[in-house]
């Protein structure tokens, strides 16, 4: 008899150790995972705040490249361009869909997405940089008024 109770008293406190030891590592468990939260809130937060001051680097360039084509000091053409490179990138809640909210940017941006510009316009032959050119003057004219309005809505957006 008693030594089974010897046996009983043993396996008590093995089994006590070993629950002893398994509150120890569900309690370290617990504090890794309340790090791991914070950890995840504090890298969202960075995530969030270099969104917004990448999106307010390129909201500025927007706004000044859109006042230069509303002052006529950029080519619409190339304003277009620009204007839609940048628009696309924009992340949250500042996205934009340019085709659906600036239609006559999207348009003059299709026409001379595909156009030779800089230094590659040089090495073409004259009859097809007129040609480029013409197609070019045509569709500026023809969404000129369109696009000037768009670009007031861009600048009408600056805070």
């Amino acid at each position: 008899m008693q030594g089974i109770t010897l046996l009983f008293v043993i396996g008590s406190v093995i089994v006590a150790g070993l629950a002893l030891y398994a509150g120890l590592l569900l309690a370290k468990l617990y504090k890794q995972q309340q790090r791991h939260k914070l950890f995840l809130a504090r890298a969202a937060e960075q995530q969030a705040e270099a969104i917004k001051a990448r999106n307010d680097n390129i909201l500025e360039s927007v706004f000044i490249i859109a006042m230069a084509c509303k002052q006529d000091q950029c080519d619409i053409s190339e304003g277009a361009i620009r204007l839609y490179k940048l628009m696309e990138v924009l992340q949250a809640d500042k996205k934009v869909d340019f085709a659906a909210t600036y239609p006559a940017l999207t348009d003059l941006y299709h026409v001379v997405k595909d156009m030779p510009r800089g230094d590659a316009r040089q090495l073409i032959e004259k009859q097809s940089r007129m040609r480029f050119d013409l197609e070019r003057m045509k569709a500026e004219s023809r969404l000129q008024a369109e696009i000037k309005l768009e670009l007031d809505a861009i600048l009408s957006t600056k805070v």
